[in-house]
Protein backbone atom coordinates (compact mmCIF):
# COMPACT_ATOMS: atom_id res chain seq x y z
CA UNK A 1 0.00 0.00 0.00
CA UNK A 2 2.85 2.41 0.86
CA UNK A 3 4.50 1.72 -2.48
CA UNK A 4 1.26 2.57 -4.32
CA UNK A 5 0.91 5.87 -2.44
CA UNK A 6 4.58 6.68 -3.13
CA UNK A 7 4.08 5.90 -6.81
CA UNK A 8 1.05 8.22 -6.97
CA UNK A 9 2.99 11.05 -5.29
CA UNK A 10 5.94 10.63 -7.64
CA UNK A 11 3.66 10.54 -10.70
CA UNK A 12 1.82 13.67 -9.60
CA UNK A 13 5.14 15.48 -9.13
CA UNK A 14 6.42 14.31 -12.49
CA UNK A 15 3.27 14.94 -14.47
CA UNK A 16 2.55 18.40 -13.53
CA UNK A 17 1.89 21.46 -11.62
CA UNK A 18 -0.93 22.65 -9.49
CA UNK A 19 -2.97 23.39 -12.65
CA UNK A 20 -2.86 19.73 -13.64
CA UNK A 21 -4.05 18.69 -10.18
CA UNK A 22 -6.91 21.18 -10.30
CA UNK A 23 -7.88 19.94 -13.77
CA UNK A 24 -7.75 16.33 -12.64
CA UNK A 25 -9.95 17.07 -9.62
CA UNK A 26 -12.60 18.86 -11.65
CA UNK A 27 -12.85 16.40 -14.55
CA UNK A 28 -13.12 12.70 -14.97
CA UNK A 29 -10.62 10.85 -17.15
CA UNK A 30 -13.61 9.42 -19.01
CA UNK A 31 -15.02 12.75 -20.22
CA UNK A 32 -13.96 15.12 -22.96
CA UNK A 33 -12.23 18.36 -22.07
CA UNK A 34 -14.92 20.96 -22.74
CA UNK A 35 -15.29 24.49 -21.41
CA UNK A 36 -17.35 24.55 -18.24
CA UNK A 37 -16.08 27.32 -15.96
CA UNK A 38 -15.06 30.98 -16.02
CA UNK A 39 -11.82 31.49 -17.92
CA UNK A 40 -12.19 28.42 -20.15
CA UNK A 41 -11.91 28.90 -23.91
CA UNK A 42 -14.36 27.81 -26.62
CA UNK A 43 -13.80 27.95 -30.38
CA UNK A 44 -16.77 29.42 -32.24
CA UNK A 45 -17.34 28.62 -35.90
CA UNK A 46 -19.16 31.64 -37.33
CA UNK A 47 -21.24 30.83 -40.39
CA UNK A 48 -23.87 33.54 -40.71
CA UNK A 49 -25.93 34.17 -43.82
CA UNK A 50 -28.79 36.62 -43.84
CA UNK A 51 -31.19 37.61 -46.54
CA UNK A 52 -34.21 39.86 -46.37
CA UNK A 53 -36.69 40.77 -49.03
CA UNK A 54 -39.67 43.06 -48.86
CA UNK A 55 -42.13 43.95 -51.60
CA UNK A 56 -45.10 46.27 -51.49
CA UNK A 57 -47.64 47.38 -54.06
CA UNK A 58 -50.50 49.79 -53.63
CA UNK A 59 -53.07 50.66 -56.26
CA UNK A 60 -55.96 53.04 -55.71
CA UNK A 61 -58.46 54.42 -58.15
CA UNK A 62 -61.23 56.93 -57.63
CA UNK A 63 -63.62 58.19 -60.27
CA UNK A 64 -66.35 60.77 -59.84
CA UNK A 65 -68.82 61.93 -62.46
CA UNK A 66 -71.57 64.46 -62.09
CA UNK A 67 -74.01 65.88 -64.57
CA UNK A 68 -77.21 67.80 -64.70
CA UNK A 69 -79.61 68.63 -67.48
CA UNK A 70 -82.06 71.28 -68.23
CA UNK A 71 -84.84 71.90 -70.67
CA UNK A 72 -84.68 73.68 -73.96
CA UNK A 73 -85.23 77.39 -74.03
CA UNK A 74 -88.53 78.97 -74.88
CA UNK A 75 -89.64 80.59 -78.05
CA UNK A 76 -87.08 81.70 -80.62
CA UNK A 77 -84.28 80.83 -78.11
CA UNK A 78 -85.29 77.19 -77.80
CA UNK A 79 -81.82 76.14 -78.97
CA UNK A 80 -80.29 77.50 -75.71
CA UNK A 81 -80.87 75.29 -72.72
CA UNK A 82 -82.10 77.00 -69.63
CA UNK A 83 -79.46 75.37 -67.43
CA UNK A 84 -76.98 72.53 -67.56
CA UNK A 85 -73.81 71.33 -65.89
CA UNK A 86 -71.40 68.46 -66.25
CA UNK A 87 -68.28 67.41 -64.38
CA UNK A 88 -65.79 64.62 -64.08
CA UNK A 89 -63.07 63.87 -61.56
CA UNK A 90 -60.63 60.98 -61.78
CA UNK A 91 -57.79 60.09 -59.44
CA UNK A 92 -55.40 57.16 -59.78
CA UNK A 93 -52.41 56.05 -57.70
CA UNK A 94 -50.09 53.16 -58.39
CA UNK A 95 -47.17 52.73 -56.00
CA UNK A 96 -44.57 49.99 -55.89
CA UNK A 97 -41.61 49.39 -53.61
CA UNK A 98 -39.02 46.66 -53.20
CA UNK A 99 -36.14 46.16 -50.79
CA UNK A 100 -33.58 43.39 -50.87
CA UNK A 101 -30.58 42.88 -48.59
CA UNK A 102 -28.18 40.02 -48.04
CA UNK A 103 -25.04 39.47 -46.01
CA UNK A 104 -22.57 36.72 -45.18
CA UNK A 105 -19.95 36.32 -42.45
CA UNK A 106 -17.62 33.32 -42.25
CA UNK A 107 -15.00 33.15 -39.49
CA UNK A 108 -13.55 31.07 -36.71
CA UNK A 109 -12.51 32.56 -33.36
CA UNK A 110 -11.87 31.55 -29.79
CA UNK A 111 -13.84 33.22 -27.00
CA UNK A 112 -13.64 33.10 -23.22
CA UNK A 113 -16.27 31.99 -20.69
CA UNK A 114 -17.00 35.12 -18.64
CA UNK A 115 -19.77 33.74 -16.39
CA UNK A 116 -21.54 30.51 -15.50
CA UNK A 117 -25.31 30.85 -15.04
CA UNK A 118 -27.22 29.09 -12.29
CA UNK A 119 -28.62 26.60 -14.83
CA UNK A 120 -25.14 25.73 -16.15
CA UNK A 121 -25.28 27.87 -19.29
CA UNK A 122 -22.10 29.76 -20.15
CA UNK A 123 -21.82 33.47 -20.99
CA UNK A 124 -19.09 33.94 -23.58
CA UNK A 125 -17.31 36.95 -24.99
CA UNK A 126 -14.32 37.63 -27.17
CA UNK A 127 -12.84 39.72 -29.94
CA UNK A 128 -10.32 39.23 -32.67
CA UNK A 129 -8.31 41.86 -34.51
CA UNK A 130 -6.62 41.04 -37.81
CA UNK A 131 -4.38 43.62 -39.50
CA UNK A 132 -3.33 43.14 -43.11
CA UNK A 133 -1.58 45.92 -45.05
CA UNK A 134 -2.76 48.62 -42.62
CA UNK A 135 -6.37 47.44 -42.88
CA UNK A 136 -7.75 46.44 -39.49
CA UNK A 137 -10.68 44.02 -39.20
CA UNK A 138 -12.20 43.72 -35.71
CA UNK A 139 -14.59 40.87 -34.94
CA UNK A 140 -16.56 40.88 -31.66
CA UNK A 141 -18.79 38.10 -30.34
CA UNK A 142 -20.83 37.64 -27.17
CA UNK A 143 -23.77 35.49 -26.09
CA UNK A 144 -24.88 32.50 -24.04
CA UNK A 145 -24.32 28.82 -24.83
CA UNK A 146 -25.61 25.59 -23.34
CA UNK A 147 -22.87 23.29 -22.09
CA UNK A 148 -24.41 20.34 -23.89
CA UNK A 149 -24.17 22.16 -27.25
CA UNK A 150 -20.37 22.33 -27.03
CA UNK A 151 -18.90 19.55 -29.17
CA UNK A 152 -16.27 17.04 -28.07
CA UNK A 153 -13.65 19.14 -29.83
CA UNK A 154 -14.68 22.15 -27.66
CA UNK A 155 -16.29 24.01 -30.59
CA UNK A 156 -19.73 25.48 -31.16
CA UNK A 157 -21.49 26.98 -34.17
CA UNK A 158 -22.67 30.57 -34.05
CA UNK A 159 -26.30 29.57 -34.66
CA UNK A 160 -26.23 27.70 -31.31
CA UNK A 161 -25.48 30.88 -29.35
CA UNK A 162 -28.43 32.54 -27.61
CA UNK A 163 -28.57 36.34 -27.49
CA UNK A 164 -25.67 36.37 -29.94
CA UNK A 165 -24.11 39.69 -30.82
CA UNK A 166 -21.66 39.40 -33.68
CA UNK A 167 -20.12 42.51 -35.18
CA UNK A 168 -17.44 43.06 -37.76
CA UNK A 169 -15.86 46.48 -38.25
CA UNK A 170 -13.15 47.57 -40.65
CA UNK A 171 -10.65 50.42 -40.59
CA UNK A 172 -8.10 51.28 -43.20
CA UNK A 173 -7.61 52.25 -46.81
CA UNK A 174 -10.09 49.75 -48.28
CA UNK A 175 -12.86 50.95 -45.95
CA UNK A 176 -11.97 54.62 -46.53
CA UNK A 177 -11.95 54.11 -50.32
CA UNK A 178 -15.53 52.82 -50.22
CA UNK A 179 -16.76 55.85 -48.30
CA UNK A 180 -18.20 58.88 -50.15
CA UNK A 181 -16.17 62.09 -50.13
CA UNK A 182 -16.73 64.99 -47.74
CA UNK A 183 -18.70 67.14 -50.21
CA UNK A 184 -21.02 64.24 -51.08
CA UNK A 185 -21.63 63.46 -47.39
CA UNK A 186 -22.29 67.17 -46.70
CA UNK A 187 -24.84 67.42 -49.53
CA UNK A 188 -26.55 64.19 -48.36
CA UNK A 189 -26.69 65.56 -44.81
CA UNK A 190 -28.24 68.85 -45.95
CA UNK A 191 -30.81 67.24 -48.24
Amino acid sequence: MKSLISLIIILSLLLGSQAFCNEARSRSIFTDIKAHEVGDLITVIIAENSRASNKAKTTTEKKTEAGTEGTAGLGPLDFIPIWGASGQNESKYDGKGQTEKSGSLQAKMTVKVVAVMSNGDLAIEGNRVVIVNDDEETLFLSGTVRSRDISESNTIYSHQIADAQISSKSKGTVNTGNRPGFVTRLINWIF
